[in-house]
């Protein structure tokens, strides 16, 4: 067990013949007994100051692994947004692609279709011209006969006839 400042002070030496001074070993005694308080009050006051470091210390401890969770879940969660974010974005490049498949598949049907009633309008265009051309023959034909010579002249005569009307 240490010593006090008052085991010191209370500290009493036998006297024997041609001994220390005893003012001289007291004085000693009392400088010691003020070292030594002086000591022990710095000694306290370190040891307080420590118990107040060490409390610092173990907040900043505290902030530090609550500050590294945090960024973990920071990272994680961004870790995860950027996987939603590819996730989505490949939904939607498949969506465009099956929109874009759908379009291309629209347009060829539609083009087959307008492909199919062109060549029916060919079809039917050359129906019309050979029925028009075979009119136009047969009408030609009935002009060029004899028969309109005649008329063409009994035309003349109507006409005279009429005249002297």
């Amino acid at each position: 067990m240490p010593l006090t400042p008052l085991d010191i002070h209370n500290k009493e030496f036998g006297k024997r013949l041609r001994g220390y001074d005893e003012d001289e070993v007291n004085e000693f005694l009392d400088q010691i007994i003020k070292d030594y308080e002086l000591l022990i009050r710095e000694n306290k006051e370190l040891q307080s100051q420590l118990g107040t470091v060490q409390e610092k210390l173990g907040h900043f401890a505290n902030i530090e692994e609550t500050l590294s969770k945090t960024i973990i879940v920071a990272q994680e969660a961004a870790d995860e947004l950027k996987n939603n974010a590819k996730k989505e974005a490949q939904l939607i490049v498949k969506e465009a692609e099956k929109n874009a498949d759908r379009i291309i598949n629209d347009s060829l049907v539609k083009s087959r279709k307008i492909a199919m009633e062109a060549e029916e309008l060919k079809k039917q265009a050359a129906i019309y011209r050979a029925r028009f051309r075979a009119l136009i023959e047969s009408q030609m034909e009935l002009l060029s006969q004899d028969g309109w010579d005649s008329l063409d002249s009994s035309e003349s005569r109507l006409r005279e006839g009429s005249g002297s009307l």
